[in-house]
């Protein structure tokens, strides 16, 4: 099970929606679980020509993803190198590259970095290029906004006003939110009420860890009868790194 719909997070999305209308870079940070690349797909739609990057664990998976964006978008310059997706695969990093700078050139896009796996030098210097000599808003969406996650991209989004901080719900959303999935899930036990509690407790608020509870919570073997099996539960949640999702 995962959330299907933005809980609790108006806020949070028209501020990623004003920092998607103005075209500057941002950094969209928050903790692993809390939502972030939920709430940027939820807005991502009116903005055809913001190029998201799902993967940005290299800067050539990043370029090719770019690519990709260029060319459904009908980018003159990518589709003569192109052709097609599969033209895209054949082309050297180097060859590449030259085709993704020349076509962001030829119009007014931005870029979003999901998923970043602590940015390089050389990772940072090619977005450096693609900021300024392809005069391209790059954006990110990080963890933390500390160098453990972002790297060499740090210095690029050093100003507060170009930093949305997504957090954890506090405690009487969480409780909504949680109460919410349980009914989404069908979920019912003789002791809800106790495993509502230690979900709260368990999660610090964090959306992503309260789907995973309520979802484990649906498994034969966290259940004797109508009773959900808590403890058990809570070790194998842990023992997962959380289960939380970004």
């Amino acid at each position: 099970m995962s959330p299907e719909f933005i809980f609790g997070r108006e806020e949070e999305r028209q501020r990623i929606d004003q920092h998607l209308a103005k075209a500057h870079p941002f950094l969209i940070y928050g903790p692993s679980g809390v939502g972030k690349t939920l709430l940027l797909r939820s807005v991502l739609s009116q903005y055809s020509t913001v190029l998201y990057c799902e993967d940005s664990s290299t800067i050539n998976v990043v370029f090719r993803s770019v690519a990709r964006h260029l060319l459904r978008l009908g980018s003159p310059r990518a589709k003569s190198a192109f052709h097609n997706e599969d033209g895209i695969k054949l082309k050297s990093p180097v060859s590449l590259k030259g085709v993704v700078m020349d076509s962001l050139n030829e119009g007014k896009y931005s870029i979003i970095l999901d998923h970043l796996k602590r940015p390089s030098y050389s990772f940072a210097a090619a977005v450096r290029e693609m900021m300024g000599w392809g005069s391209t808003p790059v954006s990110a969406v990080a963890r933390s906004s500390h160098m453990e996650d972002t790297g060499f991209l740090q210095p690029f989004y050093g100003d507060r006003s170009q930093k949305c901080e997504i957090h954890n719900f506090d405690d009487p959303i969480a409780e909504q939110f949680a109460r919410e999935m349980t009914k989404r899930a069908h979920l019912s036990a003789t002791n809800m009420s106790e495993f509502l509690d230690k979900v709260l407790e368990f999660s610090g608020g964090n959306p992503g860890a309260i789907v995973a509870l309520i979802d484990m919570a649906t498994y034969p073997k966290y259940r004797s009868a109508e009773h959900i099996k808590i403890t058990p539960l809570y070790i194998d949640f842990r023992m997962n790194g959380n289960a939380a999702t970004r």
